[in-house]
């Protein structure tokens, strides 16, 4: 069998100002779709609340995703258990669930909190959100960054191209 391509690192951003300082961070990866043989992107987003950074990625209105996770949780849909929907992520060591929200069609979006901060998942194309349901571990890059990081082409989701 022919070993696929691994994951590489596309991109960093922040959003902030000098005053304020860096208020929100997002990471961008690409790599191989899960369901078929072309790319994928996914960025991940940590930011304050009020920042609207990954709320914008994802496709949504408004600075943040409440009202997005609030119709997510109140309604899985008909027939769904509750954990349809749900991606689980660890960060800082601990299960951190994210739930599918609302997105346009050409990706999936999830958002979810972690230590008051919002966090969110954005894969292009929607079906690359289904990397989600792996075990996906978050480690903060400033405290640790894993010798076998491997970089790649800027992303066009953090520069505003794609």
């Amino acid at each position: 069998p022919q070993r696929r391509p691994g994951w590489t690192l596309t991109g960093v951003a922040y959003a902030g100002d000098d005053r304020t300082g860096v208020r929100a961070t997002a990471v961008a990866c690409a790599g191989p779709a899960p369901l078929d043989d072309g790319p994928a992107d996914l960025v991940f987003v940590a930011e304050e609340p009020g920042v609207g950074l990954g709320t914008r990625l994802a496709g949504l209105a408004g600075p943040d995703p409440g009202p997005e996770l609030v119709d997510a949780l109140t309604d899985p849909g008909p027939g769904h258990p509750e954990h349809v929907g749900q991606a689980r992520i660890r960060v800082g060591g601990h299960p951190t669930p994210l739930w599918l929200v609302n997105s346009p069609t050409d990706r999936s979006a999830y958002a979810g909190e972690a230590r008051g901060m919002w966090l969110h998942a954005i894969a292009w194309p929607a079906s690359a959100g289904h990397l989600l349901a792996e075990d996906v571990v978050l480690h903060d890059l400033t405290e640790w960054t894993p010798p076998e990081l491997v970089y790649g082409a800027p992303s066009p989701y953090l520069s505003g191209r794609a």
